[in-house]
C-alpha cells in the first residue's frame, strides 16, 4: 500500500513537470492537459479459474493513471500515458498451497508514448504510438498508428487504427503440476493484432451517431497456464488449454441525443462474436444532467449477456478426450448488470490556480467522482470507485 502511494505521488509530480515544459505560446495549439485518475475495485465470487471453476474469487485492485497531452505547435502533439496497478487476490494465492504466499500480491505497470500530426489542417491527421507493460508473469510491448479524417463542415469523421501487441509469458504452473514432463506448452508468446474503424456523424444539432467495427486476431498462448481444469473420473487436474488462434468480431453503435440544453442521453450497443463460439450483447446507457453550469450528474447502467464458449465446462464436467478445455467463468454463459453514479465539478476559472514558469498559469480545472455496483448471474459481485482530476497549464 505504501509503495503504491509513493509511486502514485511520483507519477503526479512527473506529469506536472511535463506540464511545465516551456514553449512558445504563440505557436502552441493549446495548453498542456493532464488527467490524474485513481480507481479502487473489489470483487468476490465462488468460481475461481485458478482452482478449476470453484473457490474464492476475492480480489482488491488499486490503480493510478496519468494521461498527459502536450501540444507542440498548431499541428502536432505528444501524448503520454502511464499507469500502475497493485492487487491482492485470494484466488491467485491458490497457485501454491502456502497460505499468504507471494502469489497473493501482484502489480502491473504500463507506459505508452504517442505522437500525432495534422497533414491537412482540420481535415486529415495521423498518429503513431509505442509502449510496454510488465507484470510478474508476463512482459508486453505494443505499437501502432491511426488516421482521422474530418469533412470541411466538421460534422463527419472517419477514424482508422491499427494496434499490435507482443506478449511473452513467464510460465507458472499450479504447484502439483510442476514435475518435469507432467505438463508443457508449445509456446510462451502471444501476438495480438487489432484493426478498428469508427464513423461518426452529426445528424442534427440534437442528435449524433456513430458505428464502429473491429477485427482482432490473437495467436500463441491464449490460455492461462496456472488455471486448473478438473475432469470426470480423474483426480489430478490439467492446466487450461485453449486454441492458439482467436478471431474476434465486435461491432458497436452509439447514439447521443440532447433533449434539452442541460441533459444528454448517451446510448451504446455492442455485438460480439468470436471463433470460440462466444457471443455477447452489451447495452450502455448514461444520462448526464447539468443542474448548474458547473455541476454534472451522470447516472449510468450497463447490461450484458453472453453465450458460453464451446470450450467451457464447470468444475469436474470436462471429458479427458477433449482437445481444448477451460473452467474460467469469464468464458461461461451469464448475464450481468452494472449501475453507477458520477458527479463532475468544473468551474470556468478552475478549482485551484497556481503560477508556472515564464508567467504561465496552471489550474486544477475539474474533479470527477464515480462509483458503481456490479452483479453477475454466476454469483460474482463487485464494486468500484474512482477519482479523476483534470489539470491544465
Amino acid at each position: 500500500m505504501i509503495r503504491f502511494l509513493l509511486i502514485s505521488i511520483f507519477l503526479i509530480f512527473f506529469s506536472l513537470g511535463i506540464g511545465q515544459v516551456p514553449r512558445d505560446s504563440a505557436q502552441a495549439k493549446g495548453p498542456t492537459e493532464i488527467d490524474i485518475l485513481f480507481n479502487y475495485y473489489e470483487q468476490d465470487g465462488i468460481h475461481s479459474a485458478v482452482t478449476g471453476g470453484q473457490g474464492t474469487e476475492e480480489l482488491r485492485d488499486m490503480a493510478a493513471k496519468i494521461i498527459v497531452h502536450v501540444p507542440l505547435d498548431t499541428a502536432s502533439a505528444i501524448d503520454i500515458q502511464g499507469s500502475i496497478n497493485q492487487y491482492t487476490s485470494a484466488s491467485t494465492d491458490k497457485i501454491d498451497s502456502y497460505v499468504s504466499s507471494a502469489s497473493i500480491k501482484d502489480a502491473h505497470a504500463n507506459l505508452i508514448f504517442a505522437y500525432s500530426k495534422e497533414i491537412i489542417p482540420n481535415k486529415l491527421s495521423w498518429s503513431v504510438f509505442a509502449g510496454g507493460g510488465i507484470e510478474s508473469d508476463y512482459i508486453s510491448s505494443s505499437f501502432g498508428g491511426g488516421l482521422v479524417w474530418n469533412n470541411p463542415q466538421k460534422n463527419r469523421e472517419l477514424a482508422l487504427r491499427l494496434q499490435v501487441f507482443l506478449d511473452t509469458w513467464i510460465v507458472i504452473f499450479p504447484e502439483e503440476l510442476r514435475a518435469p514432463g507432467l505438463v508443457s506448452l508449445p509456446t510462451d508468446k502471444r501476438r495480438s493484432y487489432n484493426f478498428s474503424g469508427t464513423y461518426s456523424q452529426v445528424i442534427n444539432p440534437r442528435l449524433q451517431a456513430s458505428v464502429s467495427g473491429e477485427l482482432v486476431v490473437q495467436q500463441g498462448l491464449l490460455s492461462t497456464p496456472f488455471h486448473r481444469v478438473y475432469f470426470q473420473g480423474k483426480e489430478l487436474p490439467d492446466i487450461e488449454r485453449l486454441p492458439a488462434l482467436r478471431i474476434k468480431y465486435p461491432i458497436g453503435f452509439r447514439v447521443n441525443y440532447f433533449p434539452t440544453d442541460f441533459m444528454v442521453l448517451r446510448t451504446y450497443y455492442r455485438f460480439y462474436y468470436d471463433n470460440w463460439d462466444l457471443l455477447a450483447h452489451t447495452i450502455n446507457v448514461e444520462l448526464p444532467i447539468k443542474p448548474s453550469p458547473f455541476f454534472t450528474l451522470f447516472p449510468y447502467t450497463r447490461l450484458h449477456y453472453q453465450r458460453a464458449s464451446r470450450y467451457f465446462a464447470p468444475f469436474g464436467q470436462h471429458l479427458s478426450t477433449e482437445e481444448y478445455y477451460t473452467s474460467d467463468y469469464d468464458l461461461s454463459g451469464f448475464g450481468s448488470l452494472k449501475v453507477g453514479m458520477g458527479i463532475r465539478y468544473a468551474p470556468v476559472f478552475g478549482l485551484l490556480r497556481f503560477k508556472l514558469r515564464k508567467g504561465r498559469i496552471g489550474m486544477l480545472k475539474s474533479i470527477e467522482i464515480r462509483g458503481s455496483l456490479y452483479r453477475r448471474s454466476d454469483g460474482l459481485k463487485a464494486w468500484t470507485t474512482g477519482l479523476n482530476l483534470g489539470w491544465e497549464g
